[in-house]
């Protein structure tokens, strides 16, 4: 297996000649932006429809991400029923509308927020990836899992979700099947932890910093942390991102890990002995994270020199309706394959996983932002 099959998602698309025709993609773009419209609809007016009704209370509270998510896999049972998902899946351009998505909530997120939290949360990031990595990297082992599955979902888990098990990959020439494997696990954990995070904060009696954090620490993709910091609040929501940001930001120095100890240690093969070079760590680096940095800067700058919030608020719109269009295409992306081929234990690893990622995020929390303040 060559390196490029290892790590391309995309390879089995190259092999459908109607998945690699550019009308497809289109439809497919437009299937997430017809579901988003739907979703911005539903959300304006649901808590009017229900006003006077038993369930007023909850329609009022539920937020985009929870219609965008159901659209999605409602979308997604109905495609793959007339066998057009795989078609259209070009189109459901999830790391895309994410990215970019977080670059424009950069713009609303003061700088000198920004800096006082890049503190705790590189701490926080630091010590939580070492704790959660190297717990499911130890468990995978008595497991009896393969390296490069455990190396997968060690990063999935402790990073930043499909990203990183994407990062891995490349890394350790993991095969696509195993790829699919971590990107199933890390989609079923991450759903029901958008809903389940937020309400547990609120029992906890948690202030937004520390949610933020709790959440930003514990939910494995950044798409799910944007959802679930839109439903803690937008307090909450920037320390999520700024938290879930700062791991993304260390995708890169895991890669090179990864590359270094396979080459060097686990496969042992002749000529695999080169240093990872800065090209590599540069190619790895989640690039979107100067973006959103560059973007609070120019929000920072722009208000400080007299700038128009409504401009702002703009921004901050086209940022809601690019997370509504992530979320659909989490839904739209959403499969059972993987899962089903994969065997009960990679899942009771990333369940284990799971939760000592949430009570290590918890505590690192509590101390590094108990005293923090919006």
């Amino acid at each position: 297996m060559t390196h490029t099959e290892a790590v391309d998602p995309t390879a089995d698309e190259q092999t459908d000649p109607r998945s690699s025709k550019l009308p497809y993609a289109i439809a497919g773009v437009l299937v997430v932006i017809a579901l988003g419209a739907a979703t911005r609809f539903l959300e304006q007016q649901v808590p009017g429809w229900a006003a006077d009704g038993p369930l007023a209370k909850v329609a009022k509270s539920i937020e985009f991400p929870v219609y965008a998510i159901a659209l999605g896999l409602l979308g997604n049972v109905i495609l793959s029923k007339v066998a057009l998902r795989e078609a259209l899946s070009r189109g459901f351009r999830t790391e895309f509308f994410i990215k970019t998505g977080l670059v424009l909530l950069g713009a609303s997120i003061n700088l000198k927020l920004l800096v006082t939290a890049a503190g705790p949360a590189i701490i926080q990031a630091l010590l939580l990836i070492s704790i959660v990595f190297g717990f499911t990297w130890w468990l995978g082992g008595r497991l009896g899992l393969d390296d490069k599955l455990r190396a997968l979902l060690a990063s999935a888990v402790s990073i930043c979700g499909v990203s990183a098990a994407i990062a891995a990959a490349g890394a350790v020439q993991a095969k696509r099947e195993q790829l699919a494997y971590a990107a199933s696990l890390v989609i079923i954990f991450a759903l029901p932890s958008i809903f389940l995070l937020p309400w547990l904060a609120t029992v906890f009696g948690l202030s937004d910093a520390v949610a933020g954090a709790w959440i930003g620490g514990n939910i494995d993709t950044t798409a799910a942390v944007a959802a679930a910091g839109a439903l803690a609040g937008e307090d909450a929501l920037q320390i999520a991102t700024i938290v879930k940001t700062t791991q993304n930001a260390l995708i890169g120095i895991v890669a090179i890990a990864l590359t270094a100890y396979f080459a060097l240690k686990v496969e042992r093969k002749a000529g695999a002995q080169a240093r990872p070079s800065l090209r590599e760590f540069w190619d790895r680096f989640p690039k979107f994270v100067l973006g959103f940095i560059a973007a609070s800067i120019i929000g920072t700058l722009y208000l400080q020199f007299g700038g128009d919030k409504v401009n702002i608020a703009t921004v901050n719109d086209l940022r809601t309706w690019f997370l509504i269009f992530a979320f659909v295409a989490i839904g739209l992306e959403f499969s059972l394959r993987g899962l089903r081929e994969a065997g009960w234990r990679p899942i009771a690893l990333f369940a284990s996983a799971t939760v000592v990622n949430i009570v290590a995020a918890l505590g690192l929390a509590l101390l590094l932002f108990g005293n923090f303040t919006v």
